[in-house]
């Protein structure tokens, strides 16, 4: 059993494959944090200190005050002055202070209403902590999932009005961890549309460091990932803390440094964004938030997170192998019909492409991004004889066939919002905003819910479409609903991702062979709330390879390579840009986004090349662990690899940057490989002995740019047997 109760000390221990979680029950009321760490027995016990300012009970001494020792749950206005972690009333004052009441330990997880959360398997199991507010009238039950075979510890809470008098949520943090120190590193990912997931390591120092966003998704500007490492750590060594948030809308992620020099973090929901009413009887469940441990450095911390998305937050058909797309937008944006796209079709097919996305501008009056959004059905003028019979006729190249979507926007030019203006989220009074011409709609109210669930019905039907790619390209401003009353309106960010997630539900139960991608403007909700419903997500609308090798490398941190799509764009002609571009798009799971019909017979072969041998080596990169070598924000080169489980296989990739100096010699150590095998370069045909990979793969940088290069290794002896 991964958790278990010592009666004796009223201590809780969760264990993972390699670290330890430990908190107890003290004074007969609070969750006094007292470990996590690499796994041992040896915990410490609580220890009480006498502080001055520091607020205590009349049944208690000063020496047990809310406001020093380490806590599991944190409320406001209870006698702990540091960020807290929930923030509750029904009197209008926000003080709530909850005490321990009962465990129960099982196995398995507890769903979360209409939210995304890591899937159990037969060894997952949970401890439910309940506690007790008498004076709110409220229940509180903590959630510790435990991962142990990816070491990961998921944390979410759910509060239940027991009383009589509504009460009102302010602020909910569903993961707090207290640590003893603050001699560590913030890692964060920091960015903007076309430039996200930029890598940000700083020195913690007292009082609160912050990530957020207030823009209704998780966005491109702030990522929900943080992690806390020793200041001399690096990929092989070190302590290291990693945390992230299964949600895609608003959020906060703090850590605070206080008096004493300890660090809290606290990953949720906020309350600038937040806020929710529970009348009698009714229940409020938070998203979900997973934690890990790493003692051997960033990049075990970065392979925990790996396994643990692939493992229990992909859907499983993901790991399963991804088709090679071609996708029209760069090479059409919205000037498309049903001949062109035939000729696309055939053209893919010859050349080895997958599947065909039609994306953005076949629908409604959608000939630019001014008209059209929220009319989902075919435009007539570009397909005469309906969607049916176009995606029938692009089948039968035998290509697969997918398409775009966009269902939280709508045009105020659009039949939909002439129709139903109060569907838009508003403010009663106030000129709504618009951002690239579009409006958001009210995905609180469950009508437009209904609404657009039955025109994707009627437009999709049983047509046989493989894939939807699902954009979102604004955030949300004068965020209010038609339909809930003022004193719920802080409400609506939350009911309107639970909203989205419903959306999804419908999709994939709709569409169950269907692959979804997900995309906000690139990566602008890059994040574990997307991960259970797509395959995969658009990292960012810059395609261009040197941007993409520093946010690839970056968003390599948290997320595997199997979440990360990555095209190749238009090489105008140029064949050696061509291959660069291949080089740095298999991080991920390659697709193209250039015009086929232009392209010479040289450049066809070549795409077809790249596709075949991508394809001979793609799982390794969906499936194998991930080492990074050199990180392109320190270096002038990157350089990473996969391996496969039992490292029989290796795929090294080194990517130039432009001012990377020309005949310089890198030894790059590639210790995953296994000392007893001999590796042969698929790529080139020679042999290696793994100590030798272990040691060092001596790798000349050519310095001239536009430049990667590729090293496929496979097991092909045994060093005992020669």
């Amino acid at each position: 059993m991964s958790i278990r109760f010592i009666k004796n000390k009223q201590r809780f221990i969760l264990h993972t494959k390699h670290t330890t979680y430990a908190f107890d029950v003290v004074f007969g009321r609070y969750l006094y944090h007292t470990y996590y760490g690499k796994r041992t027995n040896a915990i410490p016990d609580p220890i009480d200190r006498i502080v001055s300012f520091a607020p205590y009970l009349s049944t208690l001494d000063a020496g047990k005050s809310p406001d020093f020792f380490p806590q599991e749950c944190s409320f406001y206005g209870a006698g702990d002055f540091r960020p807290n972690a929930l923030r509750l009333s029904a009197d209008g004052t926000g003080v709530c202070d909850f005490v321990y009441h009962s465990y129960r330990i099982f196995k398995g997880r507890v769903a979360l209403d209409g939210l995304p959360a890591a899937r159990a398997d037969e060894h997952t199991h949970t401890l439910e902590i309940t506690l007790l507010d008498e004076v709110s009238g409220c229940r509180l039950k903590l959630y510790y999932t435990v991962f142990a075979d990816v070491d990961v510890i998921s944390r979410y809470m759910m509060v239940e009005n027991v009383g009589e008098r509504p009460v009102t949520i302010h602020k909910c943090m569903p993961l707090m961890l207290d640590l003893d120190r603050s001699d560590l590193d913030m890692i964060s990912l920091y960015g903007s549309h076309c430039c996200e997931v930029n890598f940000q390591r700083t020195p913690l120092h007292h009082g609160l460091q912050s990530v957020y966003s207030n823009r209704g998704a998780s966005s491109h500007h702030y990522n929900p990932f943080v992690a806390l490492c020793d200041h001399n750590a690096t990929d092989e060594r070190g302590e290291v803390y990693g945390f992230n948030f299964v949600y895609s809308g608003s959020f906060l992620d703090e850590v605070d440094v206080d008096q004493f020099g300890r660090t809290r973090v606290l990953i949720g929901l906020g309350s600038e964004c937040f806020s929710y009413s529970l009348n009698e009887g009714e229940v409020f469940c938070s998203p979900e938030a997973i934690m890990t441990y790493s003692s051997s450095g960033i990049g075990k911390m970065t392979r925990n997170l790996h396994r643990f998305v692939r493992n229990h937050i992909l859907p499983a058909p993901s790991l399963d192998p991804h088709p090679v797309v071609l996708n029209t937008w760069e090479a059409c944006f919205f000037d498309i019909n049903e001949d062109k796209l035939i000729r696309f079709a055939k053209e893919a097919k010859k050349t080895g492409f997958d599947m065909l996305v039609m994306d953005d501008g076949w629908f409604g009056a959608r000939n630019n991004d001014q008209a059209g959004l929220g009319d989902w059905y075919e435009n007539r003028n570009k397909f005469p004889d309906g969607l049916a019979s176009f995606v029938k006729k692009i089948k039968a190249e035998g290509i697969q066939f997918g398409i775009w979507v966009e269902p939280e926007m709508v045009n105020p030019d659009s039949e939909l919002y002439r129709a139903h203006p109060d569907w838009a989220l508003r403010v009663e009074g106030r000129e709504p905003l618009r951002s690239r011409h579009q409006l958001v709609l009210d995905m609180s109210n469950p009508a437009v819910v209904d609404y657009l669930i039955d025109r994707f019905d009627r437009t999709f039907g049983d047509i046989p479409i493989d894939y939807f790619k699902w954009d979102m390209n604004r955030h949300l401003s004068h965020v209010g609903s038609s339909v809930l009353p003022a004193d719920q309106q802080g409400e609506v960010f939350f009911r309107y991702m639970k909203g989205v997630y419903r959306l999804f539900d419908w999709f994939a139960s709709r569409f169950p062979n269907a692959v979804i991608e997900t995309c906000s403007g690139g990566g602008g909700r890059y994040d574990l709330g997307m991960m259970p419903y797509g395959f995969q997500i658009w990292t960012s609308d810059n395609t261009n390879p040197y941007a993409r090798t520093m946010i690839q490398a970056s968003a390599m941190l948290a997320y595997p390579a199997a979440t990360m799509s990555c095209h190749v764009s238009n090489p105008h002609g140029n064949l050696r840009s061509l291959d660069y571009r291949y080089k740095v798009a298999v991080g991920g799971m390659l697709g193209y986004e250039l015009n086929i019909l232009d392209m010479s017979d040289e450049i066809k072969r070549d795409i077809s090349a790249q596709i075949a041998q991508y394809k001979s080596f793609e799982h390794v990169i969906r499936l194998g662990d991930y080492y990074n070598l050199a990180f392109p924000t320190k270096y002038s080169y990157s350089a990473y690899y996969y391996a496969t489980a039992d490292a029989s296989e290796l795929l090294l990739t080194l990517i130039e940057k432009a001012d990377c100096q020309k005949g310089t010699t890198k030894l790059l150590k590639l210790k995953a490989a296994r000392a007893d095998a001999v590796y042969t370069d698929v790529l080139t045909g020679k042999t290696y002995r793994g100590e030798e990979l272990r040691h060092g793969l001596r790798v000349d940088l050519l310095g001239d740019g536009d430049r990667a290069q590729l090293f496929y290794f496979r097991v092909s002896d045994i060093c005992n047997k020669i």
